[in-house]
């Protein structure tokens, strides 16, 4: 895989997915804390990078903002320890989704993902063809894993799922995520919340209006131009 290590990463009042506008961008020398405790980056309209000592996690949701109203949300993520030593495991109980009205919504189960099949296989099909990349880890992570908590689609009896990754030394996972959300998809700012063994990093993300999405492009990339002419 191709590392990529690049990230805007943005100051801890711009945490929340930038709710009242862009600031100025760090660099990745110049990482901010946010709310949270984390480093928030972004890395696209709808690509978002947290970061803590412990855990990082890479969370593209461009399927999710398409899919407002949906009563099920894709998320497709990557997720490594920050430290190049040690494992830990990352379960399925230890990933929530946080929604604007603050419920917090458990990862869907592999018998629950048989039910939805229908759904579930449109939502991926679309993430199939969506060009935006998980794959922005630091330059040490070279080895890649699957996250398996979702057998395929097309064939969920024929394959195997886990309710736990083990993530290795210089080792990163990618994979797509379901969550159920009742009541549907809206607009606002979602986090999901990935537990490492001393912490849990919370990645914001804000699912956006067409108008909103047009506003935060243009605002992101005047951002991550500035940013480029400061280096």
């Amino acid at each position: 895989m191709d590392r990529r290590c690049r990230i805007t990463w943005w100051i801890a009042g711009l945490a929340i997915v930038v709710v009242a506008g862009l600031g100025p961008a760090a660099t990745a020398d110049d990482m901010t804390p946010s709310q949270a405790g984390e480093q928030v980056g972004i890395e696209g309209t709808f690509i978002r990078v947290a970061a803590n000592d412990e855990g990082w996690v890479v969370v593209a949701y461009r399927t999710a903002n398409e899919a407002v109203g949906g009563e099920y949300m894709l998320l497709r993520v990557g997720i490594t320890l920050v430290q190049t030593e040690g494992a830990q495991k990352i379960t399925r109980d230890g990933i929530k989704l946080v929604t604007p009205d603050g419920r917090v919504l458990p990862l869907m189960t592999q018998e629950e993902a048989e039910k939805a099949v229908g759904e579930l296989a449109m939502l991926t099909k679309r993430a199939a063809m969506d060009s935006d990349s998980v794959d922005y880890f630091p330059r040490s992570f070279n080895r890649p894993c699957e996250l398996k908590f979702f057998a395929a689609n097309a064939a969920p009896r024929a394959n195997v799922a886990y309710d736990q990754v083990e993530l290795a030394s210089q080792t990163a996972c990618v994979g797509v995520l379901y969550f159920h959300v009742p009541g549907g998809i809206q607009y606002g700012n979602y986090n999901l919340d990935v537990k490492f063994d001393n912490s849990i990093v919370k990645v914001p993300m804000e699912i956006m209006s067409k108008q909103r999405e047009e506003e935060f492009t243009k605002q992101w990339k005047a951002a991550e131009k500035e940013a480029r002419h400061k280096k």
